[in-house]
């Protein structure tokens, strides 16, 4: 689980060379009398937080799971907050639907996480990852240190910086093939890493994290004026590979309700050329306008997670969204697309 780094974004054929593909066959090659699935839940530029939400539907859905990765070191922005409560919030979810599963943390790299010894995010990951005995494998550290013997420059196994061409991958593999060798028996069992006879779960670091993130589809929907639902067809899209059928709807005033339960809301949009400004209230509060408008949003269609500020105490909440007029000056139009609905 993470963002287009998991995914493979930068290989020649993310399903052959890409870090993910080569541990599969690792794997499988090691044990071959054993049968596997591989759960691909890699979303191009999502971050941690948005893992959290939505960890059951691309993660827990798909049936028993023994190990997860978890790679979110450099899509977690400088938001200390959000990437604790993200990253606490998957491993919290996880081992309590999943108390017999093993996390495994990943670190990649990028400018930001090759710049130190302990960049800013990994340092986070690794409060967590110490909090709860989870292990973790640094690829940054590993790069940082072949660029410092002078045996590669970053530049050339990740053209862009950040995405990792088929040699960079093959670092990565590598890296968490080491591991693995490590931590594996001979008899092939995954050693214990969490201690605790009973799996109890320690206190949070923070208890407004998101261990009850969850994603709601469209039909969650209420009292609903002026969207229709309707899917991408020939737009262009990045970092999506699931439906894309969703609300639609580009008349000011366009609005909808839905009902959760928890401490915090949120939407999933699809953003755009075309996207506009919306706003939001949750249980009677005044409105508040949302501009999720960015440079990505000239290029293609993508999904970005609108999280509302979180409630003081948990309880029902029902959250009003409705399109407004107004747009980005970069902006095409006004439309409003809501893939998902957030709660957690």
């Amino acid at each position: 689980m993470g963002g287009s780094i998991t995914e493979g974004y930068g290989a020649t054929d993310p399903e052959k060379t890409s870090w993910r593909a080569l541990i599969a066959t690792y794997l499988t090659r090691k044990f071959p009398h054993k049968e596997f699935r591989f759960v691909n839940a890699g979303v191009g530029g999502t971050d941690s937080a948005f893992g959290a939400h939505r960890l059951q539907e691309h993660v827990l859905n798909s049936g028993a799971v023994d190990l997860i990765f978890v790679e979110f070191a450099v899509n977690d922005g400088d938001d200390r907050d959000r990437s604790v409560k993200g990253m606490e919030g998957i491993v919290r979810q996880f081992k309590r639907q999943s108390p017999q599963s093993d996390l495994c943390f990943l670190y990649a790299a990028a400018d930001k996480n090759l710049a130190e010894e302990l960049p800013f995010n990994i340092a986070i990951h690794e409060e967590i990852a110490e909090h709860y005995g989870i292990p973790s494998v640094n690829f940054a550290a590993g790069i940082r240190t072949l660029i410092r013997e002078g045996r590669c420059r970053w530049e050339d196994l990740a053209p862009d910086r950040i995405h990792p061409n088929d040699e960079g991958y093959a670092l990565y593999a590598g890296f968490l093939k080491d591991f693995l060798e490590r931590q594996l028996t001979v008899s092939g069992r995954w050693k214990e890493i969490m201690q605790e006879e009973n799996h109890q779960l320690p206190v949070p670091l923070r208890p407004d994290n998101y261990e009850y993130g969850s994603m709601l589809d469209i039909g969650h929907a209420e009292r609903i004026s002026g969207f229709r639902v309707q899917a991408l067809k020939s737009e262009p899209i990045i970092n999506w590979r699931f439906s894309t059928a969703h609300l639609y709807a580009e008349e000011p005033g366009a609005e909808l309700a839905f009902t959760v339960r928890g401490r915090g809301a949120g939407v999933l949009l699809l953003c755009g050329p075309d996207s506009g400004i919306f706003e939001f209230a949750v249980n009677g509060a005044p409105f508040r306008k949302v501009n999720l408008f960015d440079e990505w949003c000239l290029r293609a269609f993508r999904p970005v997670a609108a999280l509302f500020p979180d409630q003081e105490r948990s309880g029902p909440m029902e959250v009003v969204i409705r399109n407004t007029d107004m747009k980005d000056e970069r902006s095409a139009g006004t439309t409003l697309r809501i893939l998902k609905f957030l709660c957690h």
